[in-house]
């Protein structure tokens, strides 16, 4: 196990639910995670360690604000090996900060997602070290992704 956590940054529910399909992988590993405090995530996070994420993020500037607030204290505290995310708006503070303090940014394409990029994955790109899709017609909006295949 390494000495720095992998940090998983997500909405709850679809989000949240990618993330944990990749459990075989992290499981190895130590982490942290940051999403809303929900009941289906705190129930599927149980047992984990979980920083609450503040909930509405779209179009919601005060709480854009306290989300940045939560990733300067948590990015600075636990400088994680890498940030994860699968989306939606709570990953973006966490991308941005995590790209000026030179953390490698993972960013999982959504399962739904096939015809046209998300708003924070437009926002996310040019903060993301690496792109993974899960469908090979997503790589038509993000050429450089990397195939994984579905998670879920």
């Amino acid at each position: 196990m390494s000495t720095s956590p992998v940090l998983f940054v997500a909405s709850s529910g679809g989000h949240l639910a990618q993330l944990w399909s990749l459990r075989c992988w992290w499981i190895r590993h130590r982490r942290i995670w940051v999403t809303f405090p929900t009941a289906d995530a705190l129930q599927l996070l149980d047992g984990e360690d979980v920083r609450a994420a503040y909930h509405p993020t779209t179009r919601h500037p005060g709480n854009l604000l306290r989300n940045t607030v939560l990733a300067v204290r948590t990015l600075a505290r636990i400088r994680p090996a890498a940030v994860v995310s699968t989306g939606a708006g709570v990953a973006l503070p966490f991308f941005a900060l995590a790209w000026l303090l030179r953390i490698p940014t993972v960013y999982i394409e959504v399962y739904d997602r096939i015809d046209a990029p998300p708003l924070t994955t437009r926002l996310c790109r040019p903060f993301t070290r690496l792109h993974l899709v899960q469908w090979e017609e997503q790589r038509a909006f993000l050429p450089n992704a990397v195939t994984v295949g579905p998670l879920l």
